[in-house]
């Protein structure tokens, strides 16, 4: 029987620009499939990824739970006999199915290039300026004042006690950027579910999981699985990236918690209390979660970082944009982060202005940024898990024809 395959040639040329490059190396010996604790019997993983993406053959690809599952350990590459790297293909395919699943398309194709680094650049940059411009808040605190208040009048300061100006335009700016990275995750997720599903022939399935039960029995593993990072943990040659992975992923944990309190006390006891508008005390055991967090954020990336470099400089993985980018704009949000607490410690005013606007584009960059980026893969793995158990329960597999 014969089958008229179509390949999409700007797929492939996609995947090759991801780090993909080495696609055409592959025999199809299936020695990524003995290495990969994912591959079963039926489902050779990832040699069929390996053959749909020769084929061009994307929209199989992207509705492929395994795709999101892989978490790039490098033992499929590093015994790969033919140098095909099919770690780095499968982290081009994700890569160019985050731009697919993107929204709006127009930011998520800006996400895919070095070249467009400037522009990547300059619209948080640009738009915090400009916000710090009609804000009134261009301004250079005394060292007294910078001593007492910190950056919390970075926007400027009024009188209103319901809403501190300084809060109201990082509200401004960040809250519009987590919205829209949100609502593009949710399209995003929508959409490969569907596709998922549609791979399976179930989506015309009898009865499906209440929100509530699949919370509790598809989408709560998943996140506990992700936590502990078991899978990571199956890594042999690859094993530095659990170190510096799992430190990375708490601080966010972490700094999460941070931001939810800060926007608490800011937002809603600031209303009551004014004073509550100010930066929060160094003692406070908050900001030692935040301090540890950001210390645990640079230790992490900086693990990955070197790790990402030994690799390439090894020949074990292809540099690419897709990769580094996330990392530059981590280590970023960490570096300045942290450089801005030191000098506002230190009481220097003019540069610590000069490093807080930084850090500001920088969490807005990765707010912003995230639905098209590596860093996606929190997001899409996380229910591609949920899917793996989803597949194989009765919500789909009917027991009564087991």
């Amino acid at each position: 029987m014969s089958m008229n395959v179509q390949p999409d040639l700007n797929f492939i040329k996609a995947m090759k620009e991801a780090g993909g490059d080495t696609l055409k190396q592959c025999y199809q010996c299936a020695t990524c499939s003995v290495a990969c604790p994912l591959s079963e019997d039926g489902n050779p993983f990832p040699r069929r990824e390996m053959i749909l993406a020769q084929w061009g053959m994307k929209d199989k690809l992207i509705a492929d739970p395994n795709v999101f599952l892989c978490h790039q350990c490098g033992d499929c590459t590093e015994m790969c006999p033919r140098g095909a790297k099919p770690g780095d293909v499968l982290g081009a395919i994700r890569a160019y199915a985050y731009q697919h699943y993107g929204w709006p398309s127009g930011l998520a194709k800006l996400c895919t290039s070095a070249k467009n680094l400037p522009m990547l650049i300059g619209i948080p940059a640009l738009t915090i300026f400009m916000l710090w411009i009609i804000s009134g808040g261009m301004h250079i605190p005394s060292g007294e004042k910078f001593a007492h208040v910190g950056y919390t009048q970075f926007f400027g300061h009024w009188d209103w006690r319901l809403l501190a100006k300084n809060v109201l335009f990082i509200d401004l700016i960040m809250l519009t950027s987590v919205g829209i990275a949100v609502y593009s995750v949710y399209k995003g997720l929508s959409a490969m579910w569907t596709k998922m599903e549609e791979s399976l022939g179930t989506t015309e399935a009898p009865y499906r999981p209440s929100i509530p039960t699949f919370i509790k029995d598809f989408l709560y593993p998943a996140l506990k699985e992700i936590l502990e990072h078991r899978r990571f943990k199956e890594c042999t040659v690859n094993a530095d990236r659990v170190r510096g992975h799992l430190p990375l992923l708490l601080s966010f944990v972490g700094l999460f918690i941070v931001t939810c309190y800060s926007l608490f006390t800011q937002d809603v006891i600031g209303i009551f209390i004014p004073s509550m508008h100010g930066p929060i005390s160094m003692w406070n055991p908050v900001k030692l979660l935040a301090n540890v967090s950001a210390i645990a954020l640079l230790v992490g990336i900086g693990i990955l970082w070197m790790n990402r470099a030994k690799m390439e400089a090894a020949g074990k993985a292809t540099n690419t944009f897709y990769d580094w980018f996330l990392i530059w704009m981590i280590a970023g949000v960490g570096v300045t982060g942290l450089a801005a607490e030191l000098l506002r410690l230190l009481g220097i005013p003019s540069l610590g202005y000069v490093v807080y606007y930084l850090h500001l584009v920088s969490v807005m960059m990765l707010f912003l940024y995230m639905p098209f980026t590596k860093f996606a893969h929190i997001v899409y793995r996380t229910f591609a898990m949920a899917f793996e158990r989803y597949r194989d329960s009765a919500y789909v597999k009917n027991p009564l024809n087991q």
